[in-house]
């Protein structure tokens, strides 16, 4: 069965924000749904499982950038394992944000079930 892909509102506003100051992030977000879609969980320490919820895993992952040669972007999406769902959630850089937002996945966590 192959992997759905779904974005939220405030994911979407994070993306146009930061695909004006990294042009290559919708190509970079490509490479990221192919590896994610064959390995939901993640397979490295680049990979990190940040809540279990019944068969909701919410993941933060690194998102290579081409465009910044080396540091990366900060994923967080939802993956609903019965599905074959994943939510992206937010996307930030990790030297604006140091953390994911936590009210963004208790939201989505609330208004999963």
């Amino acid at each position: 069965m192959k992997m759905k892909f779904e974005e939220t509102g405030y994911f979407q506003k994070d993306c146009r924000k930061l695909e004006k100051k990294y042009r290559s992030l919708p190509d970079d977000l490509d490479v990221f749904k192919n590896i994610i879609s064959v390995m939901p969980l993640g397979n490295s320490r680049h990979f990190s499982i940040l809540r279990r919820a019944g068969d909701i895993y919410i993941i933060k992952a690194r998102l290579f950038c081409r465009y910044l040669r080396g540091s990366s972007l900060r994923v967080t999406h939802a993956y609903i394992e019965a599905e074959r769902r994943i939510s992206f959630l937010q996307l930030f850089f990790k030297g604006d944000r140091e953390n994911e937002d936590m009210e963004r996945i208790e939201e989505y966590l609330g208004a999963a079930k």
